[in-house]
């Protein structure tokens, strides 16, 4: 039995412990945050879906909860400037890691991350659960396979709304040196998907602004990316779209065909064609309304710390789109393409680049 601490009893905590339940081989034995009955909400909701009245400890203090011997992995679903930092300090105890994205906000943490988790032989899982999607993994294999032939070009948009109630719910949104920038945030999750499909990236090409000035980070962001295998990519991400979400959407253009799917539950064929293979559109189809990804992520870690399989999202994989992002982020910063890898780089960085900012807020305009 693989033992579970949980440090951060948030929103996202409650997906991470309805997963565990699910999986016999997870047992969730302790919780830690700074308020008593967010444990005691999360606890709760673990009993009922594990359908046991089994002990679980809460710990004010994640140090505490580190120290705790029985805990083999660590969940860490707390603002994203802790990430790295409780990362690094539960390797050092000896614990596995399970984070979420983004796994840091700047690369030398990032990397420090990395290096850490070699030295002490430990695991540090990335919570990019979408690659577990069985629509994701399709299209993956039909890539693999050379089914597209060469692919020529992706993209990936980003069409969200976060109204100003959405910032001022917490003080650290919204500001780059907790939060990190909206795509970091919002946006991570389909630009590793798109490089996860296409391949490494050579160099990036963005832009950013921001229109609702309450904040400090972005709201539009633009990018062109330039792959080692000669592809390009395109990233469209905005969290301004009036009234509501639209969605998310992924299109990949190749030699033999082109699939493009999205939507407001990121599940919709929108277009699907192979040379030679007419009935793959009908598969996808067919797969579509199945996610359920996050079990799917957490048998897959589950495996590579029972069994030793490969970790398909570790801390260096995760990288990978942070890197890109920060490629972004800084060649909007200097208004030219970045080369990747990126050396250095901070969202703190961010905060003296005025030239994203609007004078005045849209938002009160009617």
């Amino acid at each position: 039995m693989i033992r579970v601490g949980l440090i951060g009893c948030g929103y996202i905590a409650h997906k991470h412990v309805q997963t565990l339940s699910r999986i016999r081989g997870f047992s969730l034995i302790a919780v830690c945050d700074i308020e008593l009955e967010k444990m005691k909400e999360t606890a709760a909701l673990y009993q009922k879906e594990r359908k046991s009245d089994c002990a679980i400890s809460f710990y004010e203090k994640y140090q505490d909860l580190l120290m705790d011997r029985r805990i083999d992995v660590v969940i860490i679903s707390v603002i994203s400037s802790l990430h790295s930092t409780m990362t690094k300090e539960a390797l050092k105890h000896g614990k596995h890691v399970i984070v979420e994205k983004p796994l840091a906000l700047s690369m030398q943490e990032a990397n420090e991350v990395i290096q850490l988790a070699d030295d002490l032989k430990k695991e540090v899982f990335i919570c990019h659960q979408l690659r577990h999607r069985p629509l994701m993994k399709k299209m993956k294999e039909i890539l693999k396979e050379g089914l597209l032939g060469v692919p020529y070009m992706g993209t990936v948009s980003l069409r969200l709304h976060r109204s100003l109630d959405y910032y001022k719910s917490s003080n650290w949104k919204g500001t780059w040196e907790s939060d990190g920038g909206m795509l970091v945030n919002q946006g991570i999750h389909l630009i590793d998907l798109l490089i996860w499909l296409l391949g490494d990236i050579q160099s990036v090409y963005g832009e950013i602004a921001s229109w609702v000035t309450e904040k400090e980070t972005e709201d539009i962001a633009c990018g062109v990316i330039s792959f080692k295998n000669k592809a390009k990519g395109f990233i469209e991400a905005n969290t301004i779209t009036k009234p509501k979400n639209q969605g998310y959407y992924l299109s990949v253009f190749a030699q033999k065909g082109s699939i493009c799917i999205g939507g407001p539950g990121f599940n919709e064929i929108h277009h699907c064609y192979i040379e030679g293979f007419p009935h793959i559109g009908e598969e996808l189809k067919k797969i579509s309304d199945k996610s359920d990804d996050h079990y799917w992520m957490y048998r897959s870690f589950f495996d590579v710390i029972s069994k030793k399989t490969p970790n398909a999202l570790s801390a260096k994989e995760g990288k990978k789109a942070l890197e890109a992002i920060f490629a972004l982020y800084e060649s909007s910063k200097r208004k030219q393409p970045v080369s990747v890898p990126v050396e250095y780089f901070s969202t703190i960085d961010m905060k003296d680049d005025k030239s994203i900012l609007r004078e005045e807020s849209q938002e009160d305009e009617k």
